[in-house]
């Protein structure tokens, strides 16, 4: 189905190091909207298929076969301030939970217009730092018990 509006389904990629660090991106709308790398999918594009390019958009990283789907969803409600971009019809977004892990902290080169800074955060932190609870969730699950 092709459609002008957005499709209610993205994805979530919580890019985090063995050392426990994660990237949090600070979104340039709304400021202060700081999360890991998130994006819609296309129309007919999987949601592996959305992290890979996501990923490569938002930082320009390469997921050279270590994107891990971590095979779960969260369905939340669309909020007030994107209800413009999507049909009528659609009240709640399906999100799709990935996982890339680095060796170590990267450069990143972040898409301007996007995203206007970035932070290598200790997980906490960075549980603290994230602006939903999907994102906080999704860091949640890499801390040890």
């Amino acid at each position: 189905m092709k459609s002008s509006y957005k499709r209610p389904e993205s994805v979530l990629v919580v890019i985090y190091t063995d050392q426990g660090d994660v990237l949090m991106l600070n979104r340039t709308q709304p400021k202060g909207f700081w999360q890991s790398v998130t994006g819609s999918l296309k129309w007919g594009e999987t949601p592996r298929q959305a992290a890979e390019r996501e990923l490569l958009e938002e930082t320009g990283l390469h997921h050279q076969g270590r994107l891990q789907d971590a095979r779960h969803t969260e369905r939340f409600p669309i909020l007030p301030a994107w209800r413009h971009r999507f049909a009528p019809s659609s009240h709640y977004n399906r999100e799709h939970l990935f996982y890339f892990r680095l060796p170590n902290r990267r450069l990143i080169r972040l898409n301007p217009r996007e995203h206007s800074e970035m932070r290598w955060l200790p997980a906490r932190q960075a549980v603290r730092r994230a602006s939903s609870w999907t994102n906080r969730d999704a860091i949640l699950r890499l801390l040890p018990g």
